[in-house]
């Protein structure tokens, strides 16, 4: 959406085309003078009969546009007013620095900890960052670390927003750390980023390598609230009231139907991952193991791809499905297995890299969490486990060679 301009007519490109008309609207508009993604908007289709919100956003009942859609079904929509509500950043502070803020917690013996698949994740605050893993090995517990990076004297503040969202951080840079071998035995670092969150426990929200050796990890903490400039700033979702006119259907019918492909085709793919590497898998097509930059582009990587066939005769070997039994007494399944071959060519063994992707039935408090997770247990040989309520359903169609029942 672009802001309108006094005297002028919007173009708006709405659904990749959906909706695409000139229309007249109302010359005094409120608010800023640009929309940007950090104001984030919502379209609703309420019936003919509703009532505009009292709290929020303001609309005038004469700032709306006409649009309507390349099947000519014609919309009223309302606009909100919007306001910048930036106004604690122009207040005069004069209290403690975000370092005096978190500085007790820097003196405590305080570490937090994240574990991920195969690595544990330590920051203990004002100390260092580490990276380990513990094997138990003939009675004994061998361990594998590596230090990411150690306190430094030099911190700055900052106000640059965390993935464009409103949310300044105060980072802190942890050098020397271990040596890194990809990089001539340059020391690792960390960017640690404190985050404000009210109700947070100094917990790790997030750790990426975001280039070789180098990293960043996000910590909650509501320790930095009590400065002005780091407090968390909400964003509002800002509706704008979309009203069928007269012979046209409460919502837009191509609108309806993409939800509806899109709802078919949810659980079928999967894209995620944090770090250099990402991962996506699409049932029943490919693996790829990417990673995307803004100078070269995409550049992928295929672990495995999708031959039935294959497939059933790696599960002639191998248990493809497995189940578990609720307290009810009802049998479920827990956990599928899908094998993918014929991947890349492995530079370091010459042979088409190859997958299993492990479908898991994990229930959580979040009902749409997903965790996926990528191991290299042989050289090239890959696991890809991907974690979810979301898949508990669609598992139960499996099959005994763990052959899934889903719509194309």
């Amino acid at each position: 959406l672009a802001e309108v301009m006094d005297g002028t007519r919007l173009l708006f490109v709405l659904f990749g085309g959906l909706l695409e008309v000139y229309c007249g609207v109302s010359a005094n508009r409120g608010g800023s003078p640009s929309f940007t993604d950090e104001i984030p908007f919502k379209i609703n289709w309420p019936g003919a009969e509703f009532t505009l919100p009292t709290s929020g956003a303001l609309y005038k009942e004469d700032d709306f546009v006409i649009m309507t859609t390349t099947e000519k079904e014609k919309y009223k929509c309302l606009l909100p007013s919007l306001s910048n509500g930036d106004g604690d950043d122009d207040k005069v502070y004069a209290g403690p620095t975000p370092g005096d803020l978190l500085d007790p917690l820097f003196k405590q013996n305080s570490c937090s900890y994240r574990i991920e698949s195969y690595w544990t994740y330590e920051v203990c605050h004002g100390k260092h960052v580490r990276q380990y893993h513990e094997e138990k090995e003939t009675g004994q517990i061998k361990v594998q670390e590596y230090v990411l990076g150690s306190m430094t004297k030099s911190t700055e503040s900052s106000r640059q927003k965390y993935k464009c969202q409103l949310t300044p951080y105060y980072p802190v840079l942890m050098a020397h750390g271990t040596a890194c071998v990809l990089k001539q035995n340059t020391p690792r670092s960390t960017n640690v980023l404190y985050v404000c969150h009210p109700e947070a426990k100094n917990e790790i929200l997030s750790i990426a390598e975001v280039t070789t050796c180098e990293y960043e990890v996000v910590v909650l903490t509501p320790l930095i609230c009590a400065h002005p400039k780091y407090r968390f700033k909400s964003s509002p979702v800002n509706a704008i009231f979309c009203q069928a006119m007269s012979g046209s259907p409460l919502r837009p019918h191509s609108l309806s139907q993409m939800d509806r492909e899109q709802e078919l085709l949810k659980p079928t793919f999967t894209a995620a991952g944090v770090g250099w590497w990402k991962y996506e898998f699409c049932y029943g097509k490919h693996v790829h193991q990417y990673h995307e930059d803004k100078e070269q582009g995409k550049n992928i990587v295929v672990v495995g791809s999708w031959n039935a066939e294959e497939h059933l005769q790696w599960a002639q070997k191998n248990v493809a499905r497995s189940y578990q039994f609720k307290d009810d007494g009802v049998q479920k399944v827990k956990l599928v297995s899908l094998f993918y071959g014929h991947g890349d060519v492995c530079d370091l063994t010459g042979k088409p890299r190859q997958v299993i992707v492990k479908l898991k039935c994990k229930e959580s408090e979040s009902p749409h969490a997903v965790t996926v997770y990528m191991l290299e247990p042989q050289t090239c040989q890959y696991v890809l486990g991907v974690e979810s309520p979301v898949i508990c359903q669609i598992l139960d169609t499996a099959d005994e060679k763990g052959l899934l029942s889903i719509s194309s």
